[in-house]
């Protein structure tokens, strides 16, 4: 019982974190979409907590990123395609890097927040890119005519999630022994806590 409260305490701690940072986080752009800094507390909520705390801080990544008002454009041309994609991409996220991480943790944990860190915006970024295939083909390829691009792929890759990739992905790398830290120190506490 007494460990069932710190989880959910500690998972509505993330929750509340992912939620600031996702709504502040909305104003700092890089070209058409916002850096996506939730994507540490996702992983280190999914290293603490579990799979299922790791793909319900997704979702919650996926319902503040509507809120925001950051997928508006979207919103405007597919709204059922739009939600689907943004609610995926922010569960599957948080899926995928909490099931990275249990599986190498105990062999390697800085490895195990590295890939985890890796793959949360590898996936993130994967189910938009489909989502975009899905629902926004047509859309996207009037604006890389407008923005004077020839493809509609070209124009994805460096007007649309290029830069907010890779951006997302050096912060989670450079953040990764600092969450390897917070979820060593976390984790002993817990222990503590129990005995």
């Amino acid at each position: 019982m007494k460990q069932n409260t710190r989880a959910i305490a500690g998972v509505g701690l993330f929750t509340a974190i992912v939620l600031v940072l996702q709504l502040t986080g909305a104003a700092i752009k890089f070209g058409v979409f916002s850096i996506t800094l939730t994507l540490a507390p996702i992983i280190i909520g999914a290293a603490i907590y579990g799979l299922g705390a790791g793909t319900w801080l997704g979702l919650v990544f996926g319902i503040a990123v509507l809120i925001s008002g950051d997928a508006s454009a979207f919103l405007t041309v597919n709204p059922v395609g739009t939600v689907l994609t943004v609610l995926l991409k922010g569960a599957l996220a948080g899926l995928a890097a909490g099931a990275v991480y249990k599986a190498i943790e105990n062999k390697n944990k800085l490895g195990a927040v590295i890939t985890a860190g890796i793959t949360a915006p590898v996936v993130n970024t994967g189910v938009f890119l489909i989502g975009c295939l899905l629902f926004f083909m047509p859309t996207i390829n009037e604006w890389a005519a407008a923005a004077g691009v020839e493809s509609a792929g070209k124009f994805i890759i460096t007007g649309m999630v290029g830069v907010n990739f890779l951006v997302e992905l050096a912060v989670n790398l450079v953040l990764s022994t600092v969450i390897v830290r917070i979820i060593n120190v976390l984790q002993k506490q817990m222990k503590k806590n129990n005995n």
